[in-house]
């Protein structure tokens, strides 16, 4: 899950909502009309440039002094678009998301306590797979394949990615499996204890996610008025924006240096430093060095959404992610031999890790999975409208019911690919309607460049080679989108006493295990043999642990 920034005023101006209930439906061509399509594509100037205003998306826009450019085209879903602007545009949605696709990897393979602490070859590997997995369920997903009466995907420039709300989840199953000994650790003389690597404790939460990916599926065959009855606003809203101030977390700590064991700020040893003894310019955490490199790209994207130009607006967060990167190079606190280390290729499976089910963490996947369902809906129906199709009637339940079913399969097939579960992005739906162009042959190139960015394994190894407080400072700011995104929900209520009420109930638990995650950690102490009873209340203690789960089960 990742939520939209909608903070462009030039999208609410240009954008005007058309239901377009009697536009003609699209007439599949024949093979000859194909080719000939395709003959004027390539070989006519027409059909690489066409007659688009390229300016509009690249000229920067100083407020009070800009003026107002022509309004370009709208492109349907399958008008025909010039091969160089649907290249553009392909790489616009994929800068646009490219940010979001490599959090929850980049965060659970590293260092802490509710992280795997995996290898440096690992990293780069679960980057990379992240990437691949996205670009094949967006491909899917986009297409739309239909079987008598039934959909496949939605049939929209749809894309998909690895879902935020795993993150806060998984760290909680992490953690759990460390202080039980299913994940290896080790004790130092002094009594120190410091987590080991832990592939089987993903493989855990592989297999999990297998199982659950069956419940969207399911789901995908009930009406979307009945998931919206299910799950109402007032239910949404408290949960997303729940899972948002329990990422923020982790990205705060992030940006004062690194989310391991550094935070603790010891006064000797590997980690008394962040990252760790023997990283470029190493610092304690919370040192001024670290909180100026996160700042500088915070400040980066807020300068780039107040004067760049409309292109530069939609990736906002990868350019100041880009800028915090010369800097740091500039300064010296780049590894860059992690990125040496990365292999030039990769692709999937070429690291794998052991499935298995773990117990304690079932339910809370299935609600994550729940989270994902309710979301996919609003994101579905936020697509459709940019896209100027219907946002009612049979082809948009089609849509709705294809666009979860294929998040299900997408996440099984990214489970099976040693990737987290996939969701539909909301994000990209700005930029459908900043450039007004919902031609699916740009999502098409959109994936085609993920792909790439997947087997490139040196692109992976820059992540890895970024300061960790470069890393905080970009997903803190993505991590309070999603509670932003949570607030807006929320604004739609009509905030009767009712609701009111039910906003409180559930936020005194919800914000007070955030801001006091081990207030549950004494109550179910259990030390006996019976391993069924052990993983119940291990479960219990997962749901407990992160608000957003307690919240869905009121």
């Amino acid at each position: 899950m990742e939520a939209p920034i909608e903070s462009h005023q030039e999208t609410k101006d240009m954008v005007q909502t058309e239901y377009v209930e009697n536009t003609p439906t699209y007439e599949r061509k024949t093979m000859s009309e194909r080719l000939q399509s395709l003959k004027h594509s390539v070989t006519t100037k027409d059909g690489w440039l066409g007659d688009y205003d390229y300016g509009f998306l690249c000229m920067p826009r100083i407020p009070f002094l800009t003026k107002r450019t022509n309004t370009p085209p709208f492109f349907g879903l399958n008008t025909n678009l010039p091969i160089l602007l649907a290249i553009f545009l392909g790489f616009q949605h994929c800068l646009a998301m490219v940010s979001g696709v490599v959090t929850p990897s980049l965060i659970l393979s590293g260092q802490g306590t509710g992280n795997l602490n995996l290898p440096e070859d690992y990293q780069q590997y679960m980057i990379s797979s992240a990437l691949i997995v996205t670009a094949i369920g967006s491909a899917i997903q986009i297409t739309a394949f239909r079987y008598r009466g039934f959909q496949l995907g939605t049939g929209l420039l749809s894309v998909v990615g690895t879902t935020f709300t795993i993150i806060p989840l998984a760290q909680s199953v992490f953690a759990n499996m460390y202080k039980t000994g299913y994940c290896p650790t080790s004790t130092a003389a002094d009594g120190t204890v410091t987590n080991l690597a832990c592939p089987a404790g993903y493989g855990a939460l592989l297999g999990t996610s297998m199982i659950c990916s069956l419940l969207p599926m399911a789901l995908s065959f009930l009406p979307p008025k009945t998931l919206k009855k299910m799950f109402p606003p007032i239910v949404t809203g408290t949960t997303v924006f729940l899972i948002g101030l329990s990422l923020v977390t982790s990205g705060f700590q992030s940006w004062g240096g690194g989310a391991g064991p550094c935070v603790a700020r010891p006064d000797s040893g590997f980690f008394s430093v962040c990252s760790e003894l023997g990283a470029p310019n190493a610092a304690p955490w919370g040192d001024p060095r670290w909180i100026g490199l996160g700042f500088l790209v915070y400040v980066s994207i807020i300068l780039i959404e107040y004067f760049g130009s409309p292109f530069l607006k939609n990736i906002q967060v990868v350019v100041g992610f880009v800028i915090g990167i010369i800097v740091a190079a500039a300064t010296g606190y780049i590894d860059h031999s992690k990125i040496d280390s990365a292999p030039v290729i990769t692709f999937l499976w070429v690291k794998t890790f052991p499935i298995s089910v773990y117990g304690p963490a079932v339910i809370p996947m299935l609600i994550v999975y729940l989270v994902s369902v309710v979301e996919a809906v609003g994101d579905i129906t936020a697509s459709c409208d940019a896209s100027r199709v219907a946002v009612e009637g049979p082809e948009f339940e089609k849509r709705i019911k294809g666009g979860i079913l294929v998040d299900g399969i997408n996440s099984l097939i990214a489970a099976c690919a040693t990737s987290t579960p996939l969701v539909t992005f909301a994000q990209n739906n700005g930029v459908i309607a900043l450039t007004r162009c919902a031609n699916r042959a740009a999502g098409y190139w959109c994936c085609l460049f993920l792909f790439l960015m997947g087997i490139f394994g040196k692109f992976a190894g820059v992540f890895l080679a970024v300061p960790d407080a470069v890393l905080g400072g970009m997903t803190t700011f993505l991590f309070s989108t999603v509670a932003v995104a949570g607030i807006r929900i929320l604004s739609y209520l009509k905030w009767t006493r009712r609701e009111r009420f039910i906003v409180s109930a559930a936020m005194t638990i919800g914000l007070g295990v955030n801001l006091v995650p081990d207030w549950f950690n004494y109550v179910l102490t259990y030390s006996g043999s019976n391993l069924a009873l052990r993983g119940f209340l291990d479960s219990i203690q997962v749901i407990v642990r992160y608000a957003y789960i307690l919240v869905i089960m009121m």
